[in-house]
C-alpha cells in the first residue's frame, strides 16, 4: 500500500502518461502506462541495456525504428483459441502485425554491437507463407477475394450473371413503363432490386412494395416478374456468405495453430516499443544513463544537474518556468540528509526529484542529470509528502503524517523480515545490515508541539540511518541541524533564500544549515518593527548568532563559488591560449624545416659550384707543377666546407608503439580520448569506444597519449587462392531453379524461399554453404515447416555435398 501511495505522492502516473505519449504501438502506450518497476537490479540493469541500445540504434538510422503495420491482435488470438471465426479485418491486422515484426528483425540483424536486441529477435517467428495464404484471400478492403477459393469464384461469377439478368428486366420495365415510374432508377431495398413507382399507378406495375417515401407519394416495387430472380438472388448470397466464412474459419484455424509464437511476437514487439519510448523520451529529457553502484564499495552519489522531469515537461509544453537543477553528491557514509530552510523554497522538488530519478534509473529510462549519473538501485522508494489531512477519517496533518510513516516502517520491517528467511549465515546479515530503501520525508514531525515534534523527528531519523540506505528529510526543526556533529552518518543541506528580493534561489546548498528568515520576511513584508523586535528578543540572542554564523558561511560559500567560478573562466582561457599557442608552435616547426630544407638546397648548390670551379682551377694547374698541391690543398678545404654545411644523415626514427586492448589513445582528429577495444588488423584498423559511442578507425589517425605514432602494420602477402576444379553438374538443374543464399541472413533467406518455392515446378538447387551453420539450419527449418515442401535432403557430394540442400516441390 506504501508504495502506490509514493507512486501517487512522486506523480509517478504522470511521468508514465508523458512516456507513452513516445510509444509508437497502442500496445506500448497502455505497457507504458502501467509501468511495471522491477524487483531486481538485474532487470534494471537488462532495461537499460535495452535502452542504450536502441539510443545508439536510432543515432545511425534517418528515419528512426519503425512500427509500421503492428497493432494489437491479443483479443482477435484469444477468440481464433476458443474457435471463433475472425473477420477480415482482425485477419488483415494480424498479416500487417507479422510484416512490421519481420521488417523489424530485419532492421535490427542488419546491425552490429546491439547483442541484446539481436538476442530479443532471434527466436522471433513471423511466418510469412500465413500472412501470403491472408493477402491471398483477404483484399486491402478487408473482403474475402475471388481467388480464396474455386468455389466462391463459381458462386460469385452466378451472382454477377444474375444481378445482370434482374438489372436487364427492370430496365425494360422502366423503358414499358416510363410514365408509372417516378425517375428512371433501378435501387435495393433489403438486398431486393426494386424500382420507384408513382403511387397513384401501383397496379399499373404489379409486384411487392418493400418500402415507400417519405411523403408517401413514392413506392418501391419489385416487380413480380422479377421476385423469383430475386428469391433465386437470395439463396446464392447465402451460399457466398457460407463460403466466405469457411475461408475465414480456415485461416482462423491456422492462426490459432500458431498462437504461442504469436503472442510472443507482440511480446517482443511490445518490450521494443517500450525500449524505443524510453530512449525517445530519454533523447528529448536530454538525460544520461545511469550507472547503480554500491555505497559499500565506497562510491559516492553523483547527481550533477538534476532536473526534475515534470517540470522540463511543464516548461516545454505548459509555458512553465525554467527548471533550476540541483546538485546531489552524497558521501558514501552518509545516511540521512535533513534539509532545511524557508518555505517555497524547493525542499519539496528536491526530495520528488530525487525519488523520481530512482524509480527512472529502475525502469530502465535515463536520468535528467550530467554525466556521470551514478545513484544506487533501491529495492524500495518510501515518501511522505504532503499534508495527510483528512476531515472523513477524522485525522489531523500530525495523525496522517503518522499513519503515513508508520506504513513506511512497516515496509522497512518486512522488508528485513523477507531477508531473514534466506538463510542462516554471515550472508545474511550482511543483507540486513545493508538496507536498499529510499526513504523521503517532507516536514518530518511537523502538525504538533514543537518540541516533541522535534524529538520525534530525531528518534525517527535516527531509526532510518539503521534500517534504510538513505534518507532526505526535510524540516524547521533547528535541533535536527546538530545531529551532523554528533553522528557522521548525517549530513546537512540547505535551499539558498534571497533577502534582497525575499524569494528562493532554489539552490541546495550542502554543508550549511538553513535558516527559516521568517522575521526578515515579515519585516520586509511590513508587519511593524517593534513587533519584529520583541520577536528577535523572545527567540533569544543563542538563536540569532547561529543565524547569524549560518548567515556568515552562507557569503562565505557565495565568495567561494564566486571565486570558483573565476577560476573555471581562468582555466578555460589558459585552455584556449594552449591550443592557440600549440597551433603556432606546430606552423613554426613547420615553416623552420621548410627554411632548413631551403638552406640545404642553397649550400648543397653552392658547394657544388665551388667544386666545379676548383676543378677547373686544377685542370689549368696541372700544366704546370708549382701550384698543383696547393690547389689540392684548397680542394680539400672546400670539402671540410662542405661536410661542416651539409646535414648529417637523420637517425631512423624509434618504432612507436602498438595499441592493445584496454589501452587508451587520442584521436587527434576529434580531439577525443579513447579506449580501444579490439587490437589492430592486418588492415590496420581498430575499433575503439568514448562515451557510448564506438567506431573503427585507422591505426595511423591514433597516437598514445604521450604522443606516439603508433608502427605501421605490415600486410601479409596473401596466399595463392586454390583452383577448385569445376564440378560436374547433373542435368536436371539449371540456373532457374538454382538459389544462392551464401552471406545472406536468415530473415532475409525466409523471404527469397518463400518466393522460389510458390513459383517452382520441380526440385530446387539452395547454396547455403558451410560457415557457422546457422543459415544451414534456418533453411532446413523454414523448409520443414513449409507447406509445399514435400522433403529435402543433401546434395551429392560432387555437386556441393552438405553446403547445398535439395528441396522436392509437392506437385
Amino acid at each position: 500500500m506504501i508504495q502506490s501511495e509514493t507512486l501517487e505522492l512522486l506523480e509517478w502516473h504522470r511521468l508514465c502518461q508523458h512516456l507513452a505519449t513516445f510509444a509508437a504501438t497502442k500496445l506500448g502506450a497502455t505497457a507504458a502506462r502501467h509501468l511495471k518497476i522491477p524487483d531486481s537490479q538485474t532487470q534494471s540493469e537488462q532495461l537499460l541495456e535495452q535502452t542504450k541500445e536502441v539510443y545508439q540504434l536510432e543515432s545511425r538510422l534517418t528515419t528512426g525504428l519503425s512500427f509500421e503495420g503492428i497493432q494489437d491482435i491479443g483479443d482477435s488470438l484469444e477468440r481464433a483459441e476458443r474457435s471463433g471465426v475472425l473477420a477480415g479485418e482482425e485477419l488483415l491486422a494480424i498479416a500487417t502485425t507479422l510484416s512490421g515484426a519481420r521488417s523489424l528483425r530485419r532492421v535490427i540483424d542488419n546491425q552490429e554491437d546491439l547483442p541484446i536486441l539481436t538476442d530479443l529477435v532471434a527466436d522471433l517467428r513471423t511466418y510469412p507463407e500465413l500472412e501470403q495464404e491472408i493477402h491471398r484471400c483477404i483484399d486491402e478492403r478487408a473482403q474475402v477475394t475471388d481467388r480464396a477459393s474455386q468455389k466462391l469464384g463459381e458462386i460469385r461469377t452466378d451472382l454477377r450473371r444474375l444481378r445482370s439478368q434482374i438489372t436487364q428486366k427492370l430496365q425494360n420495365i422502366l423503358q414499358a413503363k416510363s410514365g408509372a415510374v417516378q425517375e428512371q432508377l433501378i435501387t435495393q431495398r433489403s438486398d431486393r432490386y426494386v424500382i420507384p413507382v408513382k403511387a397513384p399507378q401501383k397496379d399499373a406495375i404489379p409486384g411487392i412494395v418493400h418500402d415507400t417515401s417519405t411523403s408517401g407519394a413514392t413506392l418501391y416495387v419489385e416487380p413480380n416478374s422479377v421476385v423469383p430472380l430475386g428469391n433465386k438472388l437470395r439463396q446464392i448470397i447465402r451460399r457466398e456468405q457460407a463460403e466466405e466464412e469457411a475461408i475465414r474459419r480456415i485461416l482462423t484455424e491456422q492462426v490459432a495453430a500458431v498462437k504461442p509464437d504469436l503472442e510472443r511476437l507482440l511480446a517482443i514487439a511490445t518490450t521494443l516499443d517500450m525500449a524505443t519510448a524510453r530512449s525517445r523520451y530519454s533523447f528529448w529529457l536530454g538525460a544520461n544513463p545511469p550507472r547503480f553502484i554500491r555505497r559499500e564499495d565506497k562510491e559516492i552519489i553523483t547527481l550533477r544537474n538534476l532536473r526534475h522531469p515534470l517540470l522540463v515537461w511543464q516548461q516545454q509544453h505548459e509555458q512553465g518556468q525554467p527548471v533550476v537543477p540541483v546538485n546531489l553528491l552524497i558521501n558514501p557514509l552518509i545516511r540521512v540528509v535533513t534539509i532545511t530552510g524557508p518555505n517555497t523554497g524547493g525542499k519539496t522538488v528536491t526530495l520528488k526529484t530525487l525519488g523520481l530519478a530512482a524509480l527512472m534509473a529502475k525502469v530502465g529510462l535515463f536520468v535528467p542529470a550530467r554525466e556521470p549519473v551514478e545513484i544506487p538501485w533501491f529495492d524500495k522508494v518510501l515518501a511522505d509528502i504532503g499534508d495527510e489531512q483528512s476531515l472523513q477519517q477524522s485525522l489531523s496533518t500530525f495523525s496522517g503524517h503518522i499513519r503515513r510513516i508508520s506504513r513506511i516502517l512497516e515496509a522497512l520491517g518486512n522488508l528485513g523480515n523477507g531477508k531473514l528467511g534466506i538463510g542462516n549465515g554471515e550472508e545474511q546479515n550482511l543483507e540486513i545490515s545493508t538496507p536498499q530503501s529510499l526513504v523521503l520525508l517532507d516536514e518530518v514531525g511537523a502538525g504538533t508541539d514543537p518540541v516533541e515534534g522535534s524529538a520525534l523527528a530525531i528518534a525517527l531519523l535516527q531509526y532510518l540511518a539503521n534500517h534504510a540506505q538513505l534518507t532526505i528529510a526535510t524540516t524547521h526543526f533547528g535541533e535536527l541541524k546538530a545531529l551532523k556533529y554528533e553522528d557522521e552518518r548525517f549530513e546537512n543541506a540547505s535551499v539558498e533564500f534571497d533577502e534582497s528580493t525575499l524569494s528562493p534561489t532554489y539552490r541546495l546548498l550542502w554543508g550549511i544549515p538553513g535558516r527559516s528568515n521568517a522575521l526578515t520576511i515579515a519585516l520586509r513584508l511590513g508587519l511593524k518593527p517593534e513587533v519584529v523586535e520583541e520577536a528577535k528578543i523572545q527567540v533569544g540572542e543563542a538563536t540569532d548568532e547561529v543565524n547569524q554564523v549560518i548567515a556568515g558561511l552562507e557569503a562565505q560559500r557565495r565568495r567561494q563559488e564566486t571565486k570558483a567560478a573565476e577560476a573555471q573562466s581562468l582555466l578555460q582561457q589558459a585552455e584556449r591560449l594552449y591550443k592557440e599557442v600549440s597551433a603556432k608552435a606546430a606552423s613554426l616547426e613547420e615553416r623552420e624545416s621548410s627554411l632548413r630544407a631551403s638552406q640545404e638546397i642553397a649550400v648543397q648548390q653552392a658547394i657544388a659550384q665551388a667544386k666545379g670551379e676548383i676543378a677547373q682551377v686544377i685542370r689549368r694547374l696541372q700544366k704546370g707543377t708549382p701550384t698543383a698541391q696547393e690547389a689540392q690543398q684548397a680542394t680539400n678545404a672546400l670539402n671540410q666546407i662542405g661536410q661542416q654545411y651539409q646535414p648529417a644523415t637523420p637517425a631512423k626514427p624509434k618504432a612507436g608503439f602498438m595499441p592493445k586492448v584496454g589501452d587508451r589513445v587520442r584521436i587527434p582528429k576529434l580531439g577525443q580520448i579513447a579506449d580501444v577495444i579490439t587490437a589492430p588488423d592486418e588492415d590496420g584498423e581498430l575499433s575503439v569506444r568514448f562515451g557510448l559511442m564506438k567506431m573503427t578507425v585507422k591505426l595511423q589517425d591514433v597516437e598514445s597519449l604521450d604522443g606516439q605514432k603508433p608502427e605501421p602494420v605490415v600486410k601479409a602477402k596473401p596466399a595463392p587462392a586454390a583452383v577448385t576444379p569445376p564440378q560436374n553438374v547433373p542435368e536436371i538443374r539449371t540456373s532457374q531453379n538454382t538459389i544462392d543464399l551464401r552471406g545472406k541472413r536468415v530473415a532475409d533467406a525466409e523471404y527469397i524461399l518463400d518466393k522460389a518455392i510458390s513459383e517452382a515446378t520441380g526440385p530446387i538447387w539452395i547454396i547455403h554453404g558451410y560457415g557457422t551453420g546457422k543459415l544451414r539450419q534456418g533453411v532446413h527449418a523454414f523448409l520443414q515447416q513449409h507447406s509445399r515442401v514435400n522433403n529435402y535432403e543433401s546434395a551429392e557430394q560432387s555437386d556441393g555435398g552438405t553446403g547445398v540442400t535439395i528441396a522436392h516441390i509437392k506437385k
